[in-house]
């Protein structure tokens, strides 16, 4: 088998099993969706974004470098205007463009 067959295999692999695991809720919940499945469509996003949260600022020094100051400001940033705006993306894309700012061009 060629590189290139062997590659063209992982790939058809790859996608059959992702649109698979894509589609078997559809095909196992078809008639009702179990409580404990709509339960957790309404907790996991926000443990999910609090995992991610912690996560990020697992590294930030309080006594060292910038002293967590850049992320400081675009976490409250994202906060202000998410209240404000109500749109996630909106709130992410400026939070992430204002620390980038802050982190090259300021500290």
């Amino acid at each position: 088998m060629t590189q290139a067959m062997y590659s063209l295999c992982l790939i058809l692999i790859v996608a059959a099993v992702t649109t698979g695991i894509r589609f078997l809720p559809f095909v196992l919940f078809r008639k009702k969706t179990p409580q404990f499945i709509m339960y957790l469509s309404q907790v996991l996003p926000f443990a999910i974004m609090g995992m991610l949260v912690v996560y990020c600022l697992k590294n930030v020094s309080l006594t060292t470098g910038s002293h967590g100051i850049p992320e400081a400001i675009s976490i409250l940033l994202v906060v202000i205007l998410h209240k404000w705006k109500h749109n996630t993306l909106l709130s992410i894309l400026v939070g992430t463009v204002v620390y980038m700012f802050l982190v090259q061009m300021i500290f």
